[in-house]
């Protein structure tokens, strides 16, 4: 359900304050980075947050619209930084892995966006899910159609949503009428870019679909469009499967890895966004440690295609920075929940415990400040755009039953995260806006 009123001049929404003000460390339960304030109001004027005030003071001047979600949950909204936005269509697609879904399931999905009737309905259904699912941002993946991207950003633009996108660059390895040329995809770039990027919430993102459907000259003319355009982000994907990897040595025999490759072509940067990143090495990590890049951690995509088991730790000691993705439809749900139960588990085969706090910061300000979108989204901070989603902690009789007996707040947050999905999801809001409620508005 949408909403095209004007965002109302002062809105107060009351409940249970959870965000950020640092990185909490591994492994630790408590973390002075937490920020929980229990049964307060969240300020927000003409789209942005002015304060947070316990809910036993009484508002500041007349004229709020106060929503009274005591009792639950309020988050910044969730950060989503690797996601395909057509392949909702082929989520929870049997039996292959990477190179075979993409032959078997991906591309003839994609294939049907080249007609703007599917790229136009597909888009609002993709920026609809993503909201029902309280993801308020997201890095996408469209298809290599230019209007498949077009249109996403304009559906985007009508919600006020922060979205991060581009055309897909494929010139090889991919069916003919999945596949483009360096000459007009450049061409179809710099269009979108002049039309799209800084325009309202928007942001355009270079977008290699992955390093073996692109030239060594299309891979040149990436990374030409990222020097020429400031502020532009590269989003890709890097050392998902073996396999991949192995055909990656075959093709760009003079690099030294399948980093390596982007970073020859002037690929990574500080606005680099690499999804997966499991078959990396020391030498590997040092180099997004020195650029600033950052790995999309896809869990539930690794698990569903075998793909293997991301080394979150190692990453984050060498100084690289680590956020989580979804990655539909290689991963099985939009939740950020399921994405972070799948991550707890990646982690755990390894030994290492990935906490609460890690988790949600790592969706929410962690994901912002790689991005550099702290100003803008990830906290409670004042000044930031009321991108905020109200969650209840549970939604069935076994989560009301482990609520009741929980004994600290990591403890609730965790159960929360594991039992909880989108049922639990009571509204979202962008910019103040209510852009998905699940029932009729609670006023005050």
């Amino acid at each position: 359900m949408t909403s095209t009123q004007a965002p109302p001049f002062r809105l107060a929404l009351r409940g249970d304050l959870l965000d950020f003000t640092g990185m909490p460390d591994w492994g630790a339960v408590t973390s002075p980075a937490v920020r929980w304030r229990p049964d307060h109001w969240l300020l927000v004027e003409n789209g942005r947050i002015t304060g947070v005030q316990p809910a036993s003071q009484p508002l500041p001047g007349e004229g709020w619209q106060q929503q009274d979600h005591r009792g639950r949950l309020i988050l910044p909204g969730f950060i989503d930084t690797h996601v395909h936005s057509p392949q909702l269509d082929v989520i929870g697609s049997y039996g292959t892995e990477l190179l075979d879904w993409l032959n078997t399931y991906t591309f003839p999905a994609e294939s049907r966006y080249a007609q703007a009737a599917e790229s136009e309905s597909g888009a609002a259904r993709f920026v609809q899910a993503l909201l029902s699912h309280g993801t308020t941002t997201a890095v996408v993946f469209p298809t290599v159609h230019k209007i498949s991207a077009d249109l996403l950003f304009a559906e985007s633009a009508r919600r006020g949503m922060r979205l991060v996108t581009g055309k897909v660059l494929m010139d090889r390895h991919a069916p003919d009428n999945l596949r483009d040329d360096v000459v007009q995809a450049e061409r179809d770039c710099i269009e979108l870019i002049e039309r799209w990027h800084g325009h309202q919430r928007l942001s355009y993102a270079v977008t290699v679909r992955f390093a073996p459907t692109s030239t060594p000259a299309q891979l040149a003319m990436a990374g030409a469009l990222c020097a020429a355009y400031p502020g532009l982000y590269m989003q890709t994907h890097v050392a998902e499967n073996r396999e991949e990897v192995a055909w990656v040595q075959q093709l760009f025999p003079e690099a030294r890895s399948y980093l390596d490759v982007y970073a020859r072509a002037g690929l990574m940067n500080e606005r680099s966004v690499l999804a997966h990143g499991i078959w990396l090495d020391a030498e590997d990590r040092a180099v997004l440690r020195d650029t600033g890049a950052q790995i999309a951690h896809s869990p539930s995509s690794n698990l569903f295609l075998g793909s293997g088991l991301f080394d979150w730790r190692a990453t984050e000691d060498a100084g690289g920075r680590v956020t989580l993705a979804s990655d539909v439809g290689g991963g099985t749900s939009l939740s950020m929940m399921r994405t972070v139960l799948d991550a707890y588990k990646i982690q755990a085969m390894q030994g290492q415990r990935l906490t609460g706090w890690k988790a949600l910061h790592a969706a929410t300000l962690g994901a912002a400040q790689a991005l550099h979108l702290d100003h803008e989204i990830g906290s409670f901070e004042p000044g930031r755009l009321a991108d905020v989603c109200v969650w209840d902690w549970a939604a069935d009789p076994v989560a009301e039953r482990r609520m009741s007996v929980v004994q600290s707040l990591h403890e609730q947050l965790f159960a929360w995260f594991t039992l909880a999905d989108d049922r639990n999801l009571v509204a979202a809001y962008i910019q103040g806006v209510p852009q998905y409620w699940r029932a009729a508005m609670p006023s005050g």
